[in-house]
């Protein structure tokens, strides 16, 4: 992994909004904290992005979709059959928020949440983000020999669960929800797999 100064003034400046708005939120994360963050000057922080927050926060979003896409594809990959991948998912979720002190939640919640009805462009990002895992997930089932619309149906009931397992588990500091996620997801796929 490369260190904060082997990365790009503009790239560093994406990075530290993107866990900037996963922990605090779009609201609370002003263009001073996320100047420093990214050991960046506020004029870099507008040279590169000039229609100010919002255009960086879209990015940012657009960052935490990439990365959550490639974690996906990663245990895809591992693990030849849905429902073990998803499991394996799930387990490596938990271990994730308990490495981040619960802090590091998923990368498009909170700026969703918070800019429903009112950012459109922050919204339209957030909906990118989920539908582009969707299609994860829907290739993967497509793959294993699952109908196109089952696919479609079990990679929305995913990813919803994905999201509020994840959530509950912040709230409640506990690995509990996404292991009992995981293991539902794994019934659900079985329910659904072509004999």
């Amino acid at each position: 992994m490369r260190t904060q100064h082997e990365i790009g003034t503009r790239e560093r400046i994406v990075r530290a909004t993107s866990r900037l708005i996963q922990r605090q939120g779009y609201e609370a994360t002003g263009l001073k904290q996320i100047s420093q963050e990214a050991e960046a000057t506020l004029g870099s922080v507008y040279h590169f992005f000039p229609g100010g927050k919002r255009e960086l926060a879209v990015e940012a979003i657009g960052h935490g979709d990439r990365e959550f896409a490639e974690f996906l594809r990663e245990a895809f990959e591992r693990e030849e059959d849905p429902a073990a991948a998803l499991v394996a998912c799930t387990r490596e979720l938990a271990e994730g928020l308990r490495e981040s002190d619960w802090l590091d939640g998923c990368p498009v919640t909170t700026a969703a949440l918070e800019s429903a009805g009112r950012e459109p462009e922050i919204q339209q990002a957030a909906e990118n983000a989920y539908e582009n895992w969707r299609a994860l997930v829907r290739a993967k089932l497509e793959r294993s020999g699952f109908a196109a619309d089952v696919a479609h149906d079990l990679a929305h009931s995913v990813i919803n669960l994905l999201e509020g397992a994840e959530l509950s588990a912040q709230v409640s500091r506990s690995t509990a929800p996404l292991e009992i996620a995981g293991r539902h997801l794994a019934v659900l796929v079985e329910a659904y797999r072509p004999r």
